[in-house]
């Protein structure tokens, strides 16, 4: 049997506002800042040709919106993004435990969470180190793997990273 390239589009959410003290943390909207840097990400990929086939994202206001201004931005149904809670405050073996899990005819899979478990599982996927995702980071790997249950023994590679201040270019590696 052939292996497939199994890509993953870690994807953390944009810049959040903390105005409104009485909104719960899962309420917490993203900021002018947050809103203006997710659609440039998002032209970023479509412009480099990165399109997932799915996106999961937490089910938090600010990742959810993430998630759909992407969305668009690539051209996709907001409508056909789906929630898992397993994405917020999970930890990295939440995460993994929902990439594991996902439908193997999705070979482009976008996650949009949180730190700190974001950065954590990015740095258990493959052969890199980041200290700290930054707000709307997008770091891409590449999997040498038939079905996303391989994920616990296959080492991924980093394919590209950038983020709202970095260099534009998802090419660009660490």
């Amino acid at each position: 049997m052939s292996t497939h390239k199994k890509v993953l589009y870690l994807v953390r959410h944009a810049k959040s506002s903390w105005k409104d003290m009485s909104l719960s943390d899962r309420e917490r909207p993203l900021n002018k800042r947050g809103r203006r840097s997710v659609p440039d990400m998002g032209r970023r990929m479509a412009a480099q040709d990165h399109r997932p086939d799915i996106i999961v994202s937490s089910p938090a206001n600010r990742a959810l919106s993430t998630a759909k201004i992407i969305a668009k931005q690539l051209g996709l149904d907001p409508s056909e993004i789906i929630t898992d809670a397993d994405l917020y405050f999970c930890g990295a073996s939440g995460m993994r435990g929902v990439l594991a899990g996902m439908d193997d005819r999705y070979d482009k899979v976008m996650m949009v969470g949180h730190n700190p478990s974001m950065t954590d599982f990015m740095n258990t996927l493959g052969n890199t180190y980041v200290a700290n995702m930054p707000t709307c980071a997008i770091a891409v790997f590449g999997f040498d793997m038939a079905s996303w249950a391989s994920l616990d023994s296959t080492q991924g590679e980093l394919l590209g990273y950038d983020y709202p201040k970095g260099p534009g270019n998802f090419t660009a590696l660490l």
